[in-house]
């Protein structure tokens, strides 16, 4: 029996080292690939080709008419902001409309570029040109005069302690984006310190005293 049992082994070890020489390894060599044949596909990870797309004209429309066509049109990206710089929310897109939009309308604009929607209330007027929030306080008092005051605020230091007066009929100043600045202490050009800020404030359609 033992006899037997190490001739078999001997006989599958040689067929073995027979079917190796007959079929060789293949080596890691690449061969070129012959003319015509369809390139390779990208490597895993790599990235993937922008996509563009025609970005329509919004200026005019509702808010919530250009974000629904945006969308539609393949811009995912989307935000607003107040075109007078007051700061105010467009929590109700439906009662805005647009007045500017940045990029502007065109062919082959990157769908993963933000579209960011200038607006006003729509019983507002549009303005020639967005109006610029107000410039952030640094080391010296900016002037504020005529601004929202709500902008204003977030112009200031997030720890400035601030007053705000109503400058006409001492009415309670609860919505701070539907006021301007009338008047402010201290005045433009002063030192900041830590010192409180103290605004006397109008509503927007009113005039100061």
């Amino acid at each position: 029996m033992r006899t037997h049992r190490t001739a078999t082994l001997a006989a599958t070890a040689a067929a073995l080292l027979a079917l190796t020489a007959c079929n060789p390894q293949t080596t890691d060599t690449a061969k070129p690939a012959a003319p015509g044949t369809p390139a390779a596909p990208a490597p895993a990870g790599s990235a993937p080709a922008a996509k563009t797309a025609t970005l329509p004209g919004f200026v005019g429309k509702g808010l919530q008419t250009a974000q629904d066509e945006a969308q539609a049109a393949g811009f995912v990206l989307l935000k607003s902001h107040d075109a007078l710089g007051r700061d105010r929310l467009q929590a109700l897109d439906r009662n805005w409309k647009v007045c500017s939009q940045t990029p502007a309308a065109g062919a082959n604009v990157d769908t993963s570029t933000t579209v960011d929607f200038g607006a006003v209330k729509l019983e507002e007027s549009c303005p020639v040109a967005d109006a610029p929030a107000p410039k952030p306080a640094g080391s010296t008092m900016p002037d504020f005069t005529g601004q929202g005051m709500k902008a204003v605020r977030g112009a200031l230091p997030s720890n400035a302690s601030i007053t705000v007066k109503d400058a006409l009929q001492g009415r309670m100043v609860l919505q701070e984006s539907n006021w301007k600045v009338c008047s402010q202490d201290p005045k433009p050009g002063t030192a900041l310190t830590g010192q409180p800020v103290a605004f006397t404030v109008a509503k927007t359609e009113e005039s100061c005293p």
